[in-house]
């Protein structure tokens, strides 16, 4: 067994069922048949009309860091989880098999096979509650935050939701929404593990430390300089943009609302600011936000949002809905075999699969085919109208580092703004309704 100790070991990251199903599948000699599992959702989330992909990058580096090392190999072997045997298989524990995907920032639909695992059955069956634990919650706060970046018609956002997430979720959130297109995260540690641009100024608490709010702005202008933003509506917010101008004067870079009617507020915050000459200070909102809270305020001069709780909790979808089911196997005669779940409601494809978006000829897409039968390695036999939707990001073990990282996120994030231009224009619609695109089979 291994003697190294890996403290960024990600193997307990799963569920107990899937270590019994390798330990029975070792004892019974299947545990080597080559396989293959898949990542989709069967709907789409609040019946929106369509999803991005997101947790691609961070779910590559949680693959890497699997490993069975002494502490949880003790552990398994203290609380009887699996056999000295499997214990054994556990601790030379490697992905070695191949994952083909949707490239992050990619939309979906359902069925989509968003994620192609092939490799032997003991080790794709150890990923799959990693992997859904990534792509469902990353995927949903992209799924929420792709309707913000809609609603907001070009204005600037930042996520500042990580007061509402766990510790780990609100870093992997921040992530998730810029890659669906928010340009800033108030989160420290996003911006430094992913290259993610941070912003933030001062709360509330500032402004109650002084004895007047023109105290605090002096105070926070003379730290920063006048192009900060000021936070206004501590007391009477008209009296606190005025305050605001004393302190910074017509230079003054912004001011926050946090609170109030909004759309009326606004309005009287742009007017008072112009007739002190500030025609250049900015209007930022922060107030509970979402993407219909956005919509409505696309007539009034806000200039940038932030958005909290709504984005880390996918604006109320807060999974996707992704399964992980194993779709082909190999037979003993060497083909490859379709299997399938039959349940009521849980109906799924089987077969090895090869995605593509087919486009009109104006490069709008019309339809989500995807070939059954294909494999990933496929990618060249389509048409020119047929866009593939697989990339290639584990080749027999070997992690794509083009993928992960600040720089994959980036990648990610640009691909998303690409792909979006060759949706319907009814994808951007905020109610709900069907998928913008059908998924259509192909044998």
């Amino acid at each position: 067994m291994n003697s190294t100790p890996f403290p960024r070991s990600t193997a307990l990251h799963t569920d107990r069922y899937e270590l019994t199903m390798v330990d029975a599948a070792i004892q019974h000699g299947t545990a080597d048949t080559e396989c293959m599992f898949e990542v989709f959702a069967r709907r789409l989330p609040g019946a929106r009309r369509y999803g991005i992909v997101a947790g691609t990058g961070r779910l590559l580096d949680l693959i890497r860091d699997f490993r069975f090392e002494n502490t949880e190999l003790d552990w398994l072997r203290d609380n009887d989880i699996v056999t000295t045997r499997t214990l054994d298989w556990l601790a030379d524990y490697r992905f070695s098999g191949s994952i083909w995907g949707y490239r992050e920032g990619e939309a979906y639909f359902p069925n989509s096979p968003i994620l192609i695992v092939e490799s032997s059955f003991a080790e794709g069956v150890l990923l799959e509650t990693l992997a859904l634990s990534v792509l469902n919650y990353d995927s949903a706060v992209a799924n929420a935050a792709t309707r913000m970046v809609t609603a907001a018609r070009g204005r600037p956002l930042a996520e500042m939701g990580s007061r509402r997430a766990n510790e780990h979720s609100a870093v992997a959130a921040a992530r998730a929404a810029y890659i669906a297109g928010f340009g800033a995260t108030s989160n420290l540690e996003a911006g430094r593990t992913w290259g993610i641009p941070t912003m933030g100024t001062a709360a509330h608490a500032f402004t109650l430390l002084h004895e007047s709010e023109d105290d605090a702005f002096r105070a926070q202008v003379a730290a920063v300089g006048s192009g900060t933003t000021l936070l206004v509506d501590t007391y009477d917010v008209m009296e606190g943009v005025r305050a605001a101008v004393r302190a910074a004067g017509t230079e003054l870079g912004a001011v926050r609302l946090d609170s109030g009617d909004l759309p009326t507020l606004v309005v009287e915050v742009r007017e008072l600011l112009d007739s002190l000459g500030a025609t250049g200070t900015k209007i930022t909102v922060t107030n509970d936000l979402d993407e219909h809270a956005i919509a409505t305020l696309a007539a009034v001069p806000v200039d940038s949002y932030g958005v909290g709780t709504s984005v880390v909790t996918g604006s109320g979808s807060p999974a996707a809905g992704m399964v992980y089911k194993l779709v082909a196997r190999r037979g003993t005669d060497g083909d490859w075999v379709s299997v399938a779940k039959k349940s009521p409601d849980k109906v799924s494809v089987g077969g090895r699969k090869f995605p593509v978006r087919r486009l009109n000829a104006a490069n709008v897409a019309v339809e989500e085919l995807i070939y059954v039968g294909d494999g990933p390695e496929t990618s060249d036999q389509h048409a020119t109208s047929e866009r593939p939707l697989l990339v290639q990001l584990i080749d027999q073990g070997a992690i794509d580092t083009r993928f992960t990282g600040a720089e994959g996120t980036r990648r990610a994030r640009d691909h998303r703004a690409r792909i979006l231009a060759e949706l319907p224009a009814d994808a951007s619609r905020l109610g709900r309704g069907d998928p913008t695109l059908p998924t259509t089979f192909r044998s």
